[in-house]
C-alpha cells in the first residue's frame, strides 16, 4: 500500500505543482524547470518528475503548457478580405482550419486586414502565434520574399509562381480546368466559354483563377475546342447582362465552365430566359464546393473545391514544421469530376 495514511488522493483537478514536487522529492522550482525547459535537469530527475505528473494526473494550465513547449499554442490565419472574394467559400476554409487546429491543441488568430508584408512581419515578430497560414495567394505575391526569410514557420493555401523555399497546399486548379474541358470535349462540345471570377481577382494575379484559365486553354487546344474566357462580376442583374452579351457574340456556344460561385445560381436561372435549356441546349460544369453543385437546379456536374481537406492539410503541414519535420514545397490535391444533370451531348442545331 502506498500513499500517506489518513490522506485521500486528490482529484487531478486539484493537484498542484507543489503536490508534484512533494511526490517526486524535488523542489517546486525543479518541476517548473522540467515543464519550461529553461534550465538543464538531469535525466534521472526529469524522469522522476514526469512519472509523478503522470501518477498524480497533474494537468498544467494552458499558460504552463505553452511555457513548457515555449509556444503560444496559437496559429494565425492570414485571410485578407479583398474585392471579388466569395466569403461563404472562404469561411469553409476558415472553419476547417479552426476545427483542425483545435484537434492539435491550438487556437486560431484570424487576421483579415490587408496589410501585406508589414502585417506578416508584425504578426511574426510578436509572441502571439507559433506559425501562420496565408490565404489569397497571388502569382507574384509581395508577401513571398518575407515568408522565405521569417524564422516563424508558415504554410500558404495557394501557390505562387515560384514556390521555392515555401510550403504550399491547394487544389490543382490547372488540372481542374483541364478536367472540365476534357469532359465537355468527350460529349462533343466544340465551343466553350469559361465564366471566371470577377475582374479584380484576375487583376491582382490571384493564383487559382489564372491557373484554371491556363488549364482550360491547354485542354481546349489539345482537344480542338474553341474557348472564350470572360470574368464575371457579382450580382444577378450584371450576370444576366454579361451572359446575354456573351451569347449574342458567340451564338454557337454549347457549354459553359463556371468558376464563380456567386454566378452559379444566376447563370442557371438566366439561361432558360435567354432560350437555352440546361443541359439540352447548354451544358454547364462548375468548379465550386459540392454543396453549391448539389443544391443547384439542375444538379451541377462539377469539380469540387475541397476546402475542408485543404484546410486540414494546411494545419497538418504547419504542425509538422513546428516539430521540425520535413515537408514538401507544394502539395496539390487532384481534382475529381462528379457528373450530374447539367451536362449532355450538344444538339445538332446551332442557334443563331
Amino acid at each position: 500500500m502506498t500513499g500517506t495514511p489518513g490522506r485521500s488522493r486528490r482529484s487531478p483537478d486539484h493537484v498542484t505543482i507543489v503536490d508534484v514536487a512533494r511526490h517526486a522529492g524535488v523542489a517546486v522550482s525543479t518541476v517548473s524547470y522540467v515543464l519550461s525547459g529553461k534550465r538543464a535537469i538531469s535525466e534521472v530527475t526529469r524522469t522522476r518528475v514526469l512519472a509523478s505528473i503522470r501518477e498524480l494526473g497533474y494537468h498544467p494550465n494552458a499558460g504552463a503548457r505553452a511555457l513548457a513547449s515555449r509556444r503560444a499554442n496559437t496559429i494565425a490565419l492570414v485571410l485578407p478580405l479583398r474585392a471579388g472574394m466569395q466569403v461563404p467559400v472562404v469561411m469553409q476554409f476558415a472553419i476547417a482550419v479552426v476545427t483542425t487546429a483545435r484537434r492539435c491543441d491550438h487556437d486560431v488568430l484570424l487576421v483579415t486586414s490587408d496589410e501585406g508584408p508589414s502585417g506578416l512581419r508584425r504578426i511574426a515578430g510578436s509572441a502571439m502565434v507559433d506559425g501562420m497560414l496565408v490565404m489569397d495567394v497571388e502569382l507574384d505575391d509581395s508577401r513571398v520574399p518575407l515568408l522565405r526569410d521569417l524564422t516563424r514557420p508558415s504554410v500558404l493555401i495557394g501557390v505562387p509562381a515560384d514556390p521555392t523555399g515555401l510550403t504550399c497546399v491547394d487544389l490543382d486548379f490547372h488540372r481542374a480546368g483541364q478536367v472540365c474541358v476534357e469532359h465537355l470535349a468527350r460529349l462533343g462540345h466544340r465551343r466553350v466559354a469559361l465564366l471566371g471570377a470577377p475582374a479584380a481577382v484576375y487583376d491582382r494575379g490571384t493564383g487559382f483563377a489564372h491557373r484554371t484559365r491556363a488549364g482550360v486553354a491547354a485542354a481546349a487546344d489539345r482537344h480542338g475546342v474553341t474557348v472564350v474566357t470572360q470574368p464575371f462580376e457579382e450580382g444577378p442583374a450584371s450576370i444576366r447582362q454579361e451572359l446575354a452579351a456573351l451569347l449574342d457574340r458567340h451564338p454557337d456556344l454549347s457549354a459553359l465552365v463556371v468558376q464563380n460561385e456567386a454566378a452559379v445560381g444566376p447563370v442557371l436561372a438566366c439561361l432558360p430566359t435567354l432560350g437555352r435549356r440546361v443541359p439540352q441546349d447548354m451544358s454547364v460544369v462548375a468548379i465550386c464546393p459540392d454543396q453549391f453543385a448539389e443544391q443547384a437546379a439542375p444538379r451541377l456536374t462539377s469539380v469540387p473545391v475541397p476546402a475542408e481537406e485543404i484546410g486540414r492539410q494546411a494545419v497538418a503541414l504547419l504542425m509538422r514544421k513546428l516539430h521540425d519535420e520535413p515537408v514538401p514545397e507544394v502539395t496539390l490535391l487532384p481534382p475529381r469530376l462528379t457528373i450530374r444533370d447539367s451536362t449532355a451531348a450538344p444538339t445538332v442545331q446551332v442557334r443563331r
